[in-house]
């Protein structure tokens, strides 16, 4: 599950040719690990093998040997001079050069110009121009070379990651989609990071023999997010435990989109908690009341958006309550509401309208949340973090922020574990954690499943799971739920796929 940034990547391997395995020999082990992938997928046609000036162009040279001794036509791009590679790439490129000499191959054959290649005859192009490190953006001979293999809808294999992507973020600079993506020991936040985790296709990752022994040294702080992430806070309940052992969720609900906090406490409920109320308006409460049967339905008293808020404070003293949600369908006027959840020492969960009606004045949520002695948890969608964190956060100068790095920086801004939402969804810690969720499929875009999302995270929290293992959990348990259901789900089902979902986690939960 862990995620190495591409610092972090290059010390384990220099960690591990310091403890005696030579970088030729981890090369040949990573080409290796292309052909294996490789051949596994296709039958052998002409390969056309685009090799970069650096040791992902080495790996190339490695692939382009062990294709060609296992009888697959051929060909070598060079972006660059031969006699200009330093190190195991040219290590690399000498073994393949010998390679071709020992089969009669002229040496002006064996490598070619990268701007004067043709892939007319080509059948699958096998990518080691530039790996993970990409330093600076493609030039104009690569982006042409990738855009003629493009046209062609020539299959593709990328080494470490699609060149033009970048390893750190995700962001892609006129990178092609690849079919097949291989990489080695662990991934990088861009095989998950859109929109680089849309270009990889399918992901390998090869195992080149770098021990695990390297990660404790290299302080890994980002995760790909998946029960073994998290199952060790997972709340456990005993046989003698009771509804309140298991926790009381509650729900703060508006008067007139109803349908939002009626899914996330159905949510809630199922997830665990053992007692789920929701909250609302007075004149609201025959709604809730006849549209939900196992969720408690409590009245807030009051004229104005001051009143209630009042009686939402009062309503929050009571000590059984653990945790509460407010956002969902609770309608614009609720800052002094959400003030007051803060306020409560209640573990809370902000969504939606609760977020939005900071947008001028995030300074005082930010203020709150520092003063509140539990933990609060953030749940904006693109929009809502923009206008809760600003344009700053998008870019820097010109340069795009990355997803995972907005959603850090807003954790620590914020003081509050920041779930970002989306088709990559990133969960950030104050401290720097981040975990990068990745098996939400598309059909989950759809109306109010972000307040089931929210209402899952408050059921954990109510059962006692800390505040960003509990979003990292809930986010997980979304992504499941939805693929469980598959295609024309509608946020109603999410909640009713749960139960298939956690019976089929127990397992794990339990070993």
């Amino acid at each position: 599950m862990d995620l190495l940034t591409v610092s972090q990547m290059s010390q384990a391997d220099a960690r591990t040719i310091a403890a005696g395995t030579p970088g030729t020999v981890l090369m040949e082990r990573a080409g290796q690990a292309v052909v294996n992938a490789l051949v596994a997928r296709w039958s052998c046609r002409p390969v056309l093998v685009l090799c970069g000036p650096g040791n992902n162009g080495g790996d190339g040279f490695v692939v382009a040997r062990l294709l060609q001794t296992q009888g697959w036509p051929v060909h070598v791009a060079l972006h660059g001079q031969v006699a200009a590679l330093k190190g195991d790439a040219a290590w690399a490129a000498q073994g393949w050069m010998q390679a071709c000499r020992d089969k009669s191959v002229p040496e002006a054959d064996a490598v070619q110009v990268l701007g004067a290649v043709s892939v007319d005859e080509i059948g699958l192009v096998v990518d080691a121009l530039f790996g993970a490190g990409l330093a600076r953006a493609l030039d104009d001979t690569c982006v042409k070379g990738l855009k003629q293999i493009q046209v062609r809808q020539l299959p593709v294999v990328a080494v470490d990651v699609p060149s033009g992507v970048w390893g750190d973020t995700g962001l892609a600079d006129g990178a092609i989609e690849a079919a097949l993506t291989v990489t080695f020991f662990r991934k990088k936040p861009a095989h998950l990071l859109y929109p680089g985790r849309g270009l990889c296709g399918e992901i390998v990752v090869a195992d080149i023999g770098i021990a695990d022994a390297v990660l404790p040294n290299l302080h890994v702080n980002t995760f790909e997010n998946e029960p073994s992430l998290w199952r060790q806070q997972w709340p456990m309940h005993i046989a003698v435990g009771h509804k309140y052992t298991r926790g009381h969720a509650a729900v703060v609900g508006g008067a007139t989109m109803t349908g939002a906090s009626r899914l996330a406490t159905r949510a809630a409920a199922r997830v665990g908690a053992g007692l789920t109320t929701v909250a609302v308006p007075a004149e609201a409460w025959p709604i809730y009341a006849a549209a939900l049967d196992c969720i408690m339905v409590h009245a807030l008293n009051g004229a104005s958006a001051d009143e209630r808020a009042q009686a939402l404070g009062h309503w929050l003293s009571d000590t059984r309550l653990s945790a509460v949600l407010i956002g969902p369908g609770a309608g614009a006027d609720i800052k002094s509401s959400t003030l007051a959840v803060l306020a409560s020492g209640r573990p809370a969960v902000l969504d939606a309208d609760a977020l939005t009606c900071f947008s001028e004045t995030a300074h005082e949520l930010f203020e709150a949340i520092a003063h509140t002695p539990a933990s609060v948890v953030l749940t904006p969608h693109e929009g809502e973090f923009g206008r809760l964190f600003g344009a700053p956060m998008m870019s820097a100068g010109q340069t795009q922020v990355s997803k995972l790095d907005r959603a850090r920086l807003a954790a620590q801004r914020s003081g509050a574990v920041v779930l970002l939402k989306g088709a990559d969804t990133v969960v950030a810690h104050p401290d720097g954690r981040a975990a990068i969720n990745a098996n939400a499929p598309w059909w989950l875009a759809t109306a109010g499943s972000g307040d089931v999302l929210a209402g899952l995270i408050t059921g954990l929290l109510a059962q006692g799971m800390p505040a960003w293992e509990a979003a990292c959990a809930a986010a997980w348990l979304h992504g499941q739920a939805a693929q469980a259901f598959g295609p024309g789900l509608i946020a109603d089902d999410l909640a009713d796929q749960l139960p298939s979902v956690l019976r089929s986690l127990l397992p794990l939960l339990n070993a």
